[in-house]
């Protein structure tokens, strides 16, 4: 067991690694930029290392923390007036019951960030940005382009969502305990209304899922489902090639297609 900091010893099971490098700490918080009166919440506040420069910045700040000491430190440490805890797993988190124009923030922890990502797309309407640390392997997957091996599914569904950005990445010593793998800070604005085009998400969802289910397997076979060789020659799609070879805006066409066929959902 590794040596606790501040009195607090790290928890494998909750992902901990605790950000203690100054300089990083200052690049994310300009990076979030926040303002007094803007609404923000942080994921797993954890010791408070971004928690304190944030409420500086904003006056008020709403947390979502599950580890139960942590929660008594932010407890004795600040007034209900500066923080709002809210107690519990971030991936169960209504995230739709904090106010609109919301920022989102937070040190993700690794082992639960893809489906953490999915949770708060969902409520991406009511968000204005969402600053992120992850482990930079899920930021290059996050905002891979096509035809490159970090390209899928993850990818894919985000930046239909959102207009993405990756800001620096963040060593493994800027970390106590460090972690064996480099983070990675990326910044994630919804995009507009009008510019989600396609008229059904969910089926989008699944003709993604199915193009990345077998990455060795053609179009042909992973979407078999989906479209026939007229249908692939209607599109103007090489059934022979991968699903890593398509753009979102042909996973977008594929769907739109289908879902003007009447294609069911499963």
């Amino acid at each position: 067991m590794s040596a606790p900091l501040d009195g607090h010893f790290a928890r494998k099971r909750f992902g901990q690694n605790f950000l203690v490098d100054g300089n990083i700490i200052r690049k994310i918080v300009a990076a979030i930029a926040a303002r007094p009166g803007e609404a923000v919440v942080e994921i797993g506040p954890g010791l408070g290392a971004l928690t304190e420069p944030l409420l500086e910045a904003c006056g008020h700040l709403h947390v979502v923390e599950i580890d139960r000491d942590l929660i008594a430190r932010l407890k004795l440490a600040h007034t209900p007036e500066e923080l709002t805890i809210h107690e519990g797993d971030a991936l169960r988190f209504d995230f739709t019951s904090l106010p609109t124009d919301l920022k989102v923030v937070g040190n993700l922890p690794y082992n639960i960030s893809t489906p953490l990502l999915f949770h708060l797309a969902d409520c991406a309407e009511r968000v204005r940005e969402m600053t992120f640390m992850l482990q930079k392997e899920v930021v290059d997957r996050m905002v891979a382009a096509p035809d490159t091996e970090a390209y899928g599914r993850l990818g894919v569904m985000l930046q239909y969502r959102f207009h993405m950005a990756r800001l620096f990445d963040v060593p493994p010593g800027a970390f106590r305990p460090s972690p064996k793998v480099t983070s990675a800070i990326v910044r994630m604005q919804p995009k507009k209304p009008e510019e989600l085009d396609c008229q059904d998400a969910q089926l989008l969802g699944r003709v993604v899922t199915a193009a990345f289910g077998q990455r060795r397997k053609t179009l042909r076979n992973t979407l078999r489902e989906f479209l026939g060789d007229e249908d692939f020659a209607a599109l103007a799609i090489d059934p022979r090639a991968r699903g890593e070879t398509l753009a979102l805006s042909d996973f977008v066409r594929v769907a739109n297609f289908c879902a003007e066929r009447g294609v069911a959902e499963t």
